[in-house]
């Protein structure tokens, strides 16, 4: 029986990418064996395939890199699978090693750019460690898998690889009857603005969006997720006193997430262009926004301005300023009309970005591997 062993370094609960990956491997009659890590706060999985959370001696930092490569890299070695399927460049080394002295096939997916994330650009001698890993082994890759048109065209000029490209449109999903607010404790006289993901991390609006809270008495704002601006959100909103306009509510799992989603009146998505990996960044509560039918709020940036624009579902904000967030929010929720017709092209959006389309786009690369 064909077996994949799918690596990531996150503790699987919240990738919706990864779990489309499993579940096309899966109908591809593969036997999958899904590995990341094991965190304090980690949701519990349920899951039609074998799943395997390391517990680690260290959680961030260079020994949390060395510990989990190591331990992959021997699980790697000694597993039946056939197919490794490795997730960003933190999971790439063992994987390409494995493959080599193993003679297995191997698929590469990189979710985001990944050398040019705020993280590294600002820590040059960590950001060089993780080049000179990419520069050694991207070249050699045969099957690589990207997000979007516009990183993977940045990855074809620097290495010369034909990169696909697979989009974070989620399948069509039964949700269920929709929550009202009272049963998720929202209040019924507000317009509630939305900001989700599992990297709310800085640079990327949140702190901005909460500021901009301090001009919309007449709006809530959920923040739904993760990431390490939380910290920095919670005390923004204990200094300006945003108690009852901001709510920072945890990671959860993704049907409860949707019920708050479908429950908005606006979605955020605010990066800022300050390096590579958000200006090409195309993340996917963009397309949960729209699947739950409410129009977005969003940074220009050319992948998400881009979608937004083709199918007039939202506006767009030249920058993410805490002013410029409320007087585009204000004037939104003044023009009836307008917000409608945002409502509408929203739902219709969701309908053209078909998650089943980009499924079938990776089924179909899969499968070419023989």
């Amino acid at each position: 029986m064909k077996a994949a062993l799918v690596s990531v370094t996150n503790d699987l609960a919240t990738d919706n990418r990864v779990r489309r990956t499993c579940d096309v491997l899966s109908g591809l009659g593969y036997e999958v064996l899904l590995v990341g890590r094991k965190l304090p706060g980690s949701l519990p999985l349920d899951r039609p395939y074998r799943t395997k959370r390391m517990r680690l001696l260290f959680n961030k930092g260079p020994l949390f890199y060395a510990e989990y490569n190591l331990r992959l890299f021997i699980l790697l070695l000694f597993s039946r699978a056939t197919l490794f399927f490795s997730n960003d460049l933190d999971t790439m080394l063992p994987n390409y090693l494995a493959a080599r002295i193993r003679g297995k096939k191997l698929v590469y997916d990189t979710h985001e750019f990944y050398t040019e994330v705020p993280e590294l650009v600002d820590r040059p001698k960590v950001r060089a460690v993780w080049l000179a890993v990419e520069r050694r082994i991207f070249p050699k890759l045969h099957t690589v898998i990207t997000v979007n048109g516009s990183i993977a065209a940045a990855y074809a000029e620097r290495y010369g690889n034909n990169v696909h490209v697979v989009r974070n449109i989620p399948p069509a999903r039964d949700l269920g009857p929709l929550p009202s607010r009272e049963a998720l404790g929202l209040p019924l006289g507000k317009r509630i603005l939305l900001m989700q993901g599992a990297g709310i991390n800085v640079q990327r609006g949140a702190e901005e969006a909460v500021l901009a809270m301090r001009e919309l008495p007449e709006c809530l704002l959920l923040i739904i997720g993760g990431g390490d601006a939380w910290p920095v959100l919670e005390k923004l909103v204990q200094e300006h006193g945003l108690q009852d306009r901001v709510r920072l509510l945890g990671k959860m799992p993704y049907e409860r997430m949707m019920a708050y989603t479908r429950n908005a009146d606006l979605g955020l998505t605010l990066d800022k262009d300050t390096n590579l990996n958000y200006r090409f960044s195309l993340p996917n509560k963009l397309f949960d926004y729209l699947h739950a039918g409410i129009p977005v709020l969003a940074t220009d940036l050319p992948e998400v301005a881009g979608i937004v624009r083709e199918f007039d579902c939202g506006v767009v904000l030249a920058r993410a300023e805490p002013g410029t967030i409320a007087r585009a929010v204000q004037e939104l929720f003044m023009d009836r009309d307008r917000y409608r017709a945002l409502r509408e092209n929203a739902t219709f959006a969701a309908r053209k970005l078909d998650g089943g389309a980009e499924a079938a786009k990776l089924r179909s690369i899969l499968q070419a591997l023989g």
